[in-house]
């Protein structure tokens, strides 16, 4: 019964979005409240990931911390402005579907690398 109130609750904002006259200027600012919360979320984790691991940053090679924050570096830049490489058509989602691979591909290279004895 809980979840179904939870549900008409939803539906009833979303009516209220569709048939009020100012619905779309007022849905365009919750979406970007929501995605810059969800991108603060994301600054808050790797904060805290970055000061828990940061010995093990440390006793990582040149090499590795660079192919790890260049890969993140990379990473972030990707989805941050996915809108010019969509606009280029079937080429740039190729490129952004590229450039994450490589992204993801160094930061297992770092991981495999560091943890490997020897």
């Amino acid at each position: 019964m809980r979840q179904a109130r939870n549900w008409g609750i939803v539906a009833l904002v979303a009516l209220a979005i569709v048939a009020l006259p100012a619905g779309g200027p007022v849905l365009s600012v919750v979406l970007a409240t929501l995605s810059i919360a969800f991108f603060a979320a994301i600054a808050l984790f790797a904060y805290r990931l970055y000061h828990e691991q940061k010995f093990t940053l440390d006793a990582m090679s040149d090499r590795q911390r660079f192919v790890l924050y260049a890969s993140i570096g990379v990473a972030l830049l990707t989805f941050t402005a996915p809108s010019r490489l969509f606009n280029a058509g079937g080429i740039g989602i190729l490129v952004w579907l590229v450039l994450l691979a490589m992204c993801s591909y160094g930061v297992m290279w770092v991981y495999v690398s560091y943890r490997r004895y020897g």
